[in-house]
Protein backbone atom coordinates (compact mmCIF):
# COMPACT_ATOMS: atom_id res chain seq x y z
CA UNK A 1 0.00 0.00 0.00
CA UNK A 2 1.08 3.35 -0.27
CA UNK A 3 3.05 5.61 2.19
CA UNK A 4 1.19 8.28 4.02
CA UNK A 5 3.37 11.51 3.85
CA UNK A 6 4.32 13.24 6.92
CA UNK A 7 4.93 17.15 6.30
CA UNK A 8 5.88 19.37 8.91
CA UNK A 9 8.30 21.89 10.47
CA UNK A 10 10.66 21.12 13.18
CA UNK A 11 8.39 24.33 15.14
CA UNK A 12 5.48 23.26 15.51
CA UNK A 13 3.83 22.16 18.31
CA UNK A 14 0.99 20.35 16.37
CA UNK A 15 3.55 18.39 14.46
CA UNK A 16 5.37 17.41 17.39
CA UNK A 17 2.04 15.95 19.24
CA UNK A 18 1.48 14.10 15.59
CA UNK A 19 4.55 13.23 15.28
CA UNK A 20 4.13 11.33 18.64
CA UNK A 21 1.21 9.53 16.50
CA UNK A 22 1.74 8.90 12.74
CA UNK A 23 3.98 6.15 12.62
CA UNK A 24 1.59 4.03 14.69
CA UNK A 25 -1.23 5.27 12.56
CA UNK A 26 0.38 3.93 9.43
CA UNK A 27 1.28 0.80 11.12
CA UNK A 28 -2.43 -0.22 11.81
CA UNK A 29 -3.35 0.07 8.47
CA UNK A 30 -0.55 -1.80 7.10
CA UNK A 31 1.57 1.76 5.55
CA UNK A 32 4.30 3.07 6.69
CA UNK A 33 4.88 6.80 7.13
CA UNK A 34 7.33 9.18 4.88
CA UNK A 35 8.67 12.09 7.30
CA UNK A 36 9.36 14.98 5.36
CA UNK A 37 10.29 18.45 6.95
CA UNK A 38 9.58 21.57 4.95
CA UNK A 39 9.95 25.36 6.13
CA UNK A 40 6.89 26.59 7.63
CA UNK A 41 8.03 30.32 6.97
CA UNK A 42 7.76 29.70 3.09
CA UNK A 43 4.44 28.33 3.40
CA UNK A 44 3.53 31.77 5.60
CA UNK A 45 4.79 34.13 2.63
CA UNK A 46 2.18 31.99 -0.13
CA UNK A 47 -0.57 32.48 2.57
CA UNK A 48 -0.30 35.49 4.15
CA UNK A 49 -0.89 33.80 7.50
CA UNK A 50 2.05 33.81 10.37
CA UNK A 51 3.17 32.50 13.66
CA UNK A 52 0.13 31.54 15.37
CA UNK A 53 1.20 33.71 18.55
CA UNK A 54 1.36 36.23 16.48
CA UNK A 55 -2.63 36.63 15.74
CA UNK A 56 -5.10 38.28 17.58
CA UNK A 57 -7.33 35.50 19.58
CA UNK A 58 -5.56 32.40 17.82
CA UNK A 59 -3.36 33.02 19.55
CA UNK A 60 -4.36 32.51 22.97
CA UNK A 61 -5.95 29.96 21.94
CA UNK A 62 -3.67 27.58 20.30
CA UNK A 63 -0.96 28.34 23.46
CA UNK A 64 -4.20 26.69 25.53
CA UNK A 65 -4.30 23.95 22.78
CA UNK A 66 -1.20 22.58 22.93
CA UNK A 67 -1.32 23.02 27.06
CA UNK A 68 -4.87 21.12 26.75
CA UNK A 69 -3.49 18.20 23.74
CA UNK A 70 -0.36 18.29 26.10
CA UNK A 71 -2.07 16.29 29.25
CA UNK A 72 -4.87 14.73 26.62
CA UNK A 73 -2.20 12.49 25.34
CA UNK A 74 0.41 12.58 28.57
CA UNK A 75 3.05 14.10 25.87
CA UNK A 76 5.79 16.47 27.88
CA UNK A 77 5.92 19.79 26.81
CA UNK A 78 6.63 23.43 27.57
CA UNK A 79 6.05 25.88 25.12
CA UNK A 80 9.52 27.50 24.96
CA UNK A 81 11.04 30.51 25.30
CA UNK A 82 12.06 31.04 21.94
CA UNK A 83 9.19 30.34 20.05
CA UNK A 84 9.12 30.19 17.24
CA UNK A 85 12.51 29.26 15.86
CA UNK A 86 13.80 28.16 12.44
CA UNK A 87 13.81 24.61 11.40
CA UNK A 88 16.30 24.91 8.72
CA UNK A 89 19.46 23.13 10.16
CA UNK A 90 17.88 20.37 11.18
CA UNK A 91 15.28 19.89 8.21
CA UNK A 92 18.56 19.70 6.46
CA UNK A 93 20.08 17.31 8.87
CA UNK A 94 17.19 15.26 8.62
CA UNK A 95 17.55 14.96 5.13
CA UNK A 96 21.00 14.32 5.22
CA UNK A 97 20.02 11.59 7.03
CA UNK A 98 17.18 10.07 5.43
CA UNK A 99 19.10 9.74 2.47
CA UNK A 100 20.90 7.21 4.24
CA UNK A 101 18.55 5.51 7.06
CA UNK A 102 15.09 6.89 6.95
CA UNK A 103 14.85 5.21 10.63
CA UNK A 104 17.53 7.19 12.19
CA UNK A 105 16.04 10.24 9.98
CA UNK A 106 13.21 9.92 11.97
CA UNK A 107 14.55 8.80 15.60
CA UNK A 108 16.42 12.28 14.92
CA UNK A 109 13.42 14.02 14.06
CA UNK A 110 12.08 13.20 17.23
CA UNK A 111 14.82 13.92 19.49
CA UNK A 112 14.83 17.52 18.05
CA UNK A 113 11.21 17.63 18.49
CA UNK A 114 11.80 16.17 22.08
CA UNK A 115 14.13 19.03 22.87
CA UNK A 116 12.72 22.23 22.18
CA UNK A 117 9.14 20.69 23.49
CA UNK A 118 10.36 19.17 25.79
CA UNK A 119 13.99 19.24 27.41
CA UNK A 120 14.11 23.34 26.52
CA UNK A 121 16.95 23.09 24.39
CA UNK A 122 17.10 25.41 21.34
CA UNK A 123 17.81 23.90 17.98
CA UNK A 124 18.47 27.00 16.09
CA UNK A 125 21.94 26.53 15.48
CA UNK A 126 23.48 23.90 13.26
CA UNK A 127 26.06 22.98 16.40
CA UNK A 128 23.37 22.13 18.45
CA UNK A 129 21.71 20.27 15.90
CA UNK A 130 24.90 18.08 15.01
CA UNK A 131 24.96 17.24 18.95
CA UNK A 132 21.20 16.32 18.56
CA UNK A 133 22.21 14.09 15.83
CA UNK A 134 25.59 12.45 18.01
CA UNK A 135 23.35 11.60 20.50
CA UNK A 136 22.13 9.30 18.01
CA UNK A 137 24.85 7.86 16.79
CA UNK A 138 25.95 10.18 13.90
CA UNK A 139 29.22 11.39 13.43
CA UNK A 140 29.33 15.33 14.39
CA UNK A 141 31.57 16.90 12.32
CA UNK A 142 29.98 14.85 9.35
CA UNK A 143 26.62 16.64 10.07
CA UNK A 144 28.21 19.95 10.69
CA UNK A 145 29.29 19.66 7.07
CA UNK A 146 25.88 17.88 5.60
CA UNK A 147 24.22 20.93 6.91
CA UNK A 148 26.86 22.96 4.94
CA UNK A 149 26.54 21.28 1.92
CA UNK A 150 25.15 22.99 -1.15
CA UNK A 151 23.22 19.37 -2.36
CA UNK A 152 21.95 19.39 0.71
CA UNK A 153 20.78 23.26 0.98
CA UNK A 154 19.46 22.70 -2.00
CA UNK A 155 16.78 19.62 -1.22
CA UNK A 156 15.50 21.13 1.70
CA UNK A 157 14.60 23.90 -0.87
CA UNK A 158 13.32 21.71 -3.55
CA UNK A 159 11.41 20.09 -0.98
CA UNK A 160 9.80 22.35 -0.08
CA UNK A 161 9.13 23.86 -3.34
CA UNK A 162 7.54 21.19 -4.20
CA UNK A 163 5.33 20.68 -1.37
CA UNK A 164 3.54 24.40 -1.43
CA UNK A 165 3.44 23.09 -5.05
CA UNK A 166 1.10 20.23 -4.07
CA UNK A 167 -0.59 22.80 -2.19
CA UNK A 168 0.77 21.54 1.68
CA UNK A 169 0.50 24.53 3.46
CA UNK A 170 0.66 23.84 6.98
CA UNK A 171 1.97 21.89 9.53
CA UNK A 172 1.31 19.06 9.99
CA UNK A 173 -0.04 18.06 6.72
CA UNK A 174 -0.71 14.17 5.81
CA UNK A 175 -1.00 12.77 2.38
CA UNK A 176 -2.84 9.65 1.94
CA UNK A 177 -3.58 8.10 -1.26
CA UNK A 178 -3.61 11.87 -2.68
CA UNK A 179 -5.76 12.97 -0.06
CA UNK A 180 -4.45 16.06 2.01
CA UNK A 181 -5.17 16.37 6.13
CA UNK A 182 -3.87 19.28 7.53
CA UNK A 183 -3.74 19.67 11.30
CA UNK A 184 -3.28 16.90 14.26
CA UNK A 185 -6.82 17.44 14.85
CA UNK A 186 -7.35 15.94 11.20
CA UNK A 187 -5.67 12.32 12.20
CA UNK A 188 -8.88 10.51 13.19
CA UNK A 189 -10.24 11.77 9.92
CA UNK A 190 -7.34 10.12 8.26
CA UNK A 191 -7.48 6.92 10.23
CA UNK A 192 -11.40 6.61 9.25
CA UNK A 193 -10.10 7.55 5.80
CA UNK A 194 -7.35 4.77 5.34
CA UNK A 195 -10.02 2.37 7.38
CA UNK A 196 -13.22 2.71 4.85
CA UNK A 197 -10.74 3.66 1.18
CA UNK A 198 -12.25 7.10 1.51
CA UNK A 199 -15.23 8.81 0.74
Amino acid sequence: MAAIEFWFDFSSPYAYFAAQRIDEVAERHGRTAVWRPFLLGAAFKSTGMGPLLHMPLRGEYARHDWERIARWTGTPYSLPDKFPYSGLQASRAFYWLDAQDPELARRFARRVFRAYFADGIDPTTAEVVADLAAAEGVDREAALAAMADPAIKERLKAETEGALARGIFGSPFMVADGEGFWGFDRIPMLEAWLTSGGW
